[in-house]
């Protein structure tokens, strides 16, 4: 790694996949690809590493990646599984003897103070919980010997946190890209972006409405992202556009 890269720890939808409840081909089951834990990326850079939201697998995702510190979190919005990870966060707590820096929107943090009270509470002696340093997200972040550039989107009316790092934005749960955002997607090399599903959402992009926005953008390669169970990871390559494919867990992507 030299100028940095970003590695896709989660590529799934809320639910994740395989979906609890459902049962699913073998054939389906057999492509490592088709399994996808909740929405989440690293942002590793030169001097350090960005973590950017923290689904419920965040321990499990941070090791399997053998990730050992983070210099900051970035948290997108607050829907469950962007945080409900958070508490994990607290063994980087106990290691450094600091709190975790973790920037996000007004509204997040009010609702990351909400969900996590004991975070922000005097404890007894010897009881570990997670310390948290909330910041407002600034319009460019300097962590890990890179400058990333934030962006606001729209997830239904909701305000959530992208980012651009050299010629790569990550645009995950949308479905507007106002302008102020738009103006940051010129001259991509790669676009992540969300397409949740194969028919319309009222919150998120599905498959068409990402492919016209991928079209519009016109970065040389988009992975789509936040994919629920109806992507079948190889058949669905197959039919897209040149320039256009699934990410998938563990895609890493250089910078």
């Amino acid at each position: 790694m030299s100028a940095g890269e970003v590695l896709v720890l989660g590529s799934g939808t809320s639910n994740g996949v395989p979906m609890l409840g459902v049962r699913y081909p073998k054939e389906f089951l057999a492509n490592p690809k088709n399994h996808r834990c909740r929405t989440c990326v690293v942002i590793r850079g030169p001097n350090g590493n960005l973590l950017v939201d923290c689904p419920p697998e965040l321990r499990l995702l941070l090791t399997g990646a053998e990730i050992y510190d983070v210099e900051a979190v970035l948290i997108t919005h607050s829907h469950a599984d962007h945080v409900m990870g958070m508490d994990d966060l607290r063994s980087f707590s106990m290691i450094s003897g600091r709190p975790v820096r973790v920037y996000a929107n007004e509204g997040t943090q009010e609702d990351i103070r909400r969900i996590f009270p004991y975070a922000f509470k005097e404890m007894p002696g010897g009881i570990a919980v997670p310390r948290f340093d909330l910041q407002p997200a600034p319009s460019v972040l300097s962590v890990g010997g890179l400058e990333v550039r934030i962006l606001e989107v729209r997830h239904g009316g909701m305000p959530v946190l992208g980012f651009r790092v050299g010629a790569c934005a990550y645009l995950t749960d949308l479905n507007e890209i106002p302008a102020a955002a738009r103006s940051e997607l010129d001259g991509l090399e790669t676009l992540v972006l969300d397409a949740v599903r194969v028919k319309p959402h009222p919150t998120h992009y599905h498959l068409e409405a990402a492919l016209e926005v991928a079209a519009e953008i016109g970065a040389r390669r988009t992975y789509l992202t936040h994919l629920s169970h109806d992507f079948d990871h190889d058949v669905t390559n197959r039919s897209l556009p040149a320039g256009v494919e699934l990410a998938y867990d563990g895609l890493v992507i250089g910078l």
